[in-house]
């Protein structure tokens, strides 16, 4: 009779086993020769592309190692500037309603995509380099495992970019990358640029000096006057926030001064 012990040892190991299987095997979904596509699918012409925004990055989609059929993959920091060519499949109704690599639920109706190492989620922009046809879908989930492929879209996806039949497609990818609220805060608080608000632009060079005064005294900036040929150009600054400069000018534009905008040194 097995002691406790033993069972103990014994259950430990099929767990073991287990997880070994799922860390090393493919997950044959991504095989888009085993997937169809819907047999009455709703009219997805009509669909929107995903619409980018700031998320944070997934805690349980996003493990920095992860192995499948032998090759390890290293999943990227950050989207930031990422960019690729090369070819796109899709994935449809075998996998529709299952969950993805993010945890969320797989719906072949969505703007959505795998991806193997890019952050959960992404917002990325496909373009179709056959027919420039492009979509913008939201990258939440893993693949597809082909040496020669590096996207695989909905089936709404892409059927925006017309590649149903081909079942693949040459393809770019464009990250859209959305900085997070505190990244942006801070970049404000560190900005040490110079802007200006340019407010008119004349040849009459006593008008522009009369309205530099007059500017100066009104909305309690500097001014100065920037000489091109026989034109002069009245500027307000400098100002060293970029939102309070961005607020001058669009106050400026509101009380007389439409062709106002900011110029940033």
């Amino acid at each position: 009779m097995l002691n406790s012990k033993t069972i103990t040892l014994w259950v430990m190991l099929a767990i073991a086993l287990i997880l070994s299987a799922c860390s090393s095997q493919p997950d044959s979904r991504y095989h888009i020769r085993d997937d169809v596509a819907p047999t009455d699918a709703p009219d997805v012409s009509i669909v929107e592309d995903a619409h980018p925004k700031y998320e944070p990055y997934s805690r349980g989609g996003n493990r920095k190692n992860y192995t499948v059929l032998g090759k390890e993959y290293q999943v990227l920091d950050t989207g930031k500037g990422y960019t690729k060519t090369g070819v796109a499949s899709w994935y449809g109704a075998k996998f529709h309603g299952h969950l993805t690599s993010n945890g969320e639920t797989y719906d072949m109706y969505s703007m959505s995509a795998a991806h193997k190492t890019l952050p959960l989620p992404s917002y990325v922009k496909v373009t179709n380099l056959s027919n420039n046809k492009t979509v913008i879908v939201r990258v939440n989930d893993r693949g597809p495992f082909h040496d020669n492929r590096i996207i695989d879209l909905s089936y709404a996806a892409a059927h925006r970019l017309d590649m149903l039949k081909t079942g693949t497609a040459n393809v770019q990818l464009e990250v859209i990358y959305i900085e997070s609220p505190e990244s942006i805060a801070l970049a404000k608080l560190k900005d040490t640029n110079l802007h200006y608000v340019q407010v008119v632009a004349s040849s009459d060079r006593s008008r522009i000096h009369t309205l530099a005064t007059q500017l100066a005294t009104q909305y309690q900036v500097s001014t100065r006057i920037q000489q091109t040929g026989n034109l002069y150009k009245l500027q307000l600054g400098p100002i060293g926030r970029q939102p309070i400069a961005a607020q001058l000018s669009e106050t400026l534009q509101q009380n007389g001064y439409p062709q106002s905008y900011l110029i940033t040194e």
